[in-house]
């Protein structure tokens, strides 16, 4: 069996001080979170209040690998389809339950329920790729995962965080009646409150075991510095700016590009800017019988300066990048440089090959999302210049994730959270529309590529699966790509050691708040 990545930590080491300070911090969420279920009926609002309350046997680190959380090691059978993890000593739940690998078996079956439906079932219950055929628990701190075939984004997947990071929850989370009460697992905070439609409340967990390293994106060290956190349900980005300036918050933590030069000089005030690799997109309803149609598709990227456009929503803050592969992957090579090249007279030709006669087309967008309501006016306005009649229409997020979930729109202004691997990036995009509507490509031929690239390792076999797959993606423009995102968090200077990251979330653990 092969080691990997992960080594013995002591469980005195683990033991880490956790100051007392009576100190609440408050942070804006832009909407309110759908459940307190990981990986179920959620967003990404819900995944980072969630992700402060569990956590899982893996988590993604600060340069996209995948590293410890409540495992301290992992072993992989030679056929890759035997995984084996050795649990951190002195770890409990909320509820001060020691804990064990039944713990864990008792997760994975609570998500594995088909009627859950938990976002990421289709990874491991055969109908994707792979099947976890048997889940093993030999003594309380082992736990084995037995595969029906190798799987190189086994762990990638375990770790995403719109899976809730699989977290590991106790089974005393359900209520008398075998129905959900509220999260219950290892995490810095415990779930305390949630009046919806105003805020979530987070408490401290006295008993939390934090690693000893630094903090570490989603792992490493994670200590509870704070007594409580707050999220404030603030939708308006004014609001919540002036909120801010006010001191009545002291995070914003999806800054508008176009306010980080104006909070950068204000003296009361930090800021915290990253790079991340969550994906910006046009999407294209493949089935709309207009949209069907390559030709229509391909005039549209033609029709969109997506330089210009990524130039004037981020304020300069990052560019343009019409791959798939995030610009911040060890993947992104020159071959994902090339992307769509505006003309609008091509764009004209490529309208009337398709026989485009002025119909309507309705792009659907939101104004949570400040930079994607902004890609949606000025993508319109190129596309009308060029000829193509289209008109916006806003919705509020919830609506607009339920016509997303369920394929109801002609083109959609999108944004995705991030997603660590390139295979993953595409996955959450490709796929069969038949079952799973929210699929933007359904692309036999590409699929085939992608599932290659989920099973294989070789660092150059996975380079040109994906070099390939980017060409495909230009010339059958399903969506249009525009760019990866940037995180911009705005804070009070009281607020000590926050940092935005490529994952677009809060992230308050090693946070403290000054008197």
């Amino acid at each position: 069996m092969s080691r990997l990545l992960f080594s013995m930590i002591t469980a005195a080491a683990m033991l880490t001080a956790i100051p007392a300070s009576a100190s609440t911090i408050r942070v804006q969420l832009n909407a309110d979170i759908r459940s307190t279920t990981p990986g179920i009926n959620r967003d990404d609002n819900t995944d980072a209040v969630v992700l402060h309350t569990v956590e899982g046997l893996v988590a993604y680190s600060e340069d996209a690998t995948v590293k410890p959380l409540l495992a301290k090691s992992v072993d992989v059978s030679e056929d890759g389809k035997t995984y084996t993890f050795t649990l951190r000593d002195g770890v409990t739940f909320h509820n001060g339950a020691p804990l064990t690998s039944a713990d864990v078996a008792w997760s994975w079956q609570f998500y594995m329920d088909p009627a859950r439906e938990w976002r990421c079932l289709s990874e491991f219950d055969g109908s994707g790729r792979v099947k976890v055929e048997a889940v093993d628990t030999p003594d309380e701190k082992t736990i084995v995962f037995r595969l029906s075939g190798p799987n190189a984004l086994f762990l990638a997947s375990l770790a995403r965080t719109d899976c809730g990071m699989t977290g590991v929850m106790h089974k005393d989370l359900l209520k008398a009646d075998g129905s959900w009460d509220k999260p219950l697992g290892t995490g810095p905070f415990k779930f305390a409150e949630w009046k919806q439609g105003e805020f979530i409340r987070l408490e401290r967990f006295e008993g939390y075991q934090s690693l000893p390293d630094e903090r570490d994106g989603l792992t490493g060290g994670k200590r509870p510095l704070v007594d409580e956190v707050r999220f404030m349900i603030i939708p308006d980005s004014a609001a919540a700016k002036a909120a801010l300036q006010a001191g009545d918050i002291d995070v914003v933590p999806d800054l508008a590009n176009a306010d980080v030069k104006e909070i950068e000089p204000n003296p009361d005030l930090g800021l915290s800017v990253s790079s991340n690799m969550g994906t910006s997109t046009i999407l294209f309803q493949t089935r709309d019988p207009l949209l069907s149609n390559v030709k229509l598709r391909q005039a549209i990227a033609a029709a969109v300066d997506t330089e210009q456009l990524v130039e004037a929503v981020t304020q300069g803050l990052t560019k343009r990048n019409n791959s798939l592969v995030p610009s911040l992957s060890a993947y992104h090579t020159a071959a994902h440089d090339v992307g769509y090249t505006y003309d609008p007279e091509a764009a004209k030709a490529l309208l009337a090959e398709a026989g485009y006669k002025g119909e309507p087309i309705t792009l659907l967008t939101n104004q949570r999302y400040p930079q994607t309501y902004a890609s949606s006016v000025i993508a319109q306005a190129m596309m009308q210049a060029a000829g193509i009649n289209v008109t916006l229409e806003v919705l509020e997020w919830a609506a607009q994730l339920d016509r997303y979930s369920s394929g109801n729109y002609q083109m959609m202004a999108f944004p995705y959270s991030a997603r660590l691997d390139p295979a993953l990036s595409y996955d959450s995009v490709m796929g069969s529309k038949h079952k799973q509507p929210r699929k933007a490509w359904d692309s036999p031929e590409a699929q085939e590529l992608l599932n290659k690239a989920m099973v294989v390792s070789d660092k150059a076999e996975r380079q040109a699966i994906f070099d390939e797959l980017h060409k495909r993606f230009l010339a059958e423009a399903p969506f249009l790509m525009l760019y990866n995102g940037i995180d911009a968090s705005a804070f009070s200077k009281r607020v000590g050691n926050y940092k935005a990251s490529i994952f677009s979330k809060p992230r308050l653990w090693e946070v403290t708040l000054a008197e």
